[in-house]
């Protein structure tokens, strides 16, 4: 069994990874985090201090883990759902975030096109304390 979660440097990102590792806990199983990014060159030093600061976070939990970094200027979506389709996931975590009440129609274009094409279930997750 295998849990992916995408992964950004926000209350978002740091409620889908609370949650991915406490799955990934209960299941017993490995966790992939997925920090997917357009970027160009002059951000790799950021990302490469984003991706150790998961590590670190990771090793302290005592969890069996992978973290890829992706720069390859596609889309969050497609990276993430790439990835779940190679490694066999089981189940992918997001954070989601409050929206317009536009917004709200159309949920945001990663996190729809993550919940319509996924492989598996993926669970949702908003930050602590945030409105319904």
């Amino acid at each position: 069994m295998t849990i992916v979660v995408g992964f950004l440097s926000t209350k978002e990102g740091e409620a889908a990874l609370t949650s991915a590792v406490a799955e990934t806990r209960r299941r017993d199983t490995r966790l992939v985090v997925v920090l997917s990014r357009r970027t160009d060159a002059g951000d790799h030093a950021a990302l490469e201090a984003e991706a150790d600061a998961v590590r670190d976070r990771l090793d302290e939990a005592d969890l069996a883990y992978e973290v890829r970094q992706l720069r390859r200027g596609s889309d969050v979506a497609e990276d993430i759902l790439a990835v779940a389709e190679e490694v066999g996931a089981d189940l992918i975590v997001i954070g989601l975030r409050r929206r317009s009440p536009v917004g709200k129609l159309i949920l945001g274009s990663n996190a729809q096109r993550i919940l319509l094409d996924s492989p598996c279930p993926v669970l949702a997750v908003k930050p602590a304390g945030a409105a319904a």
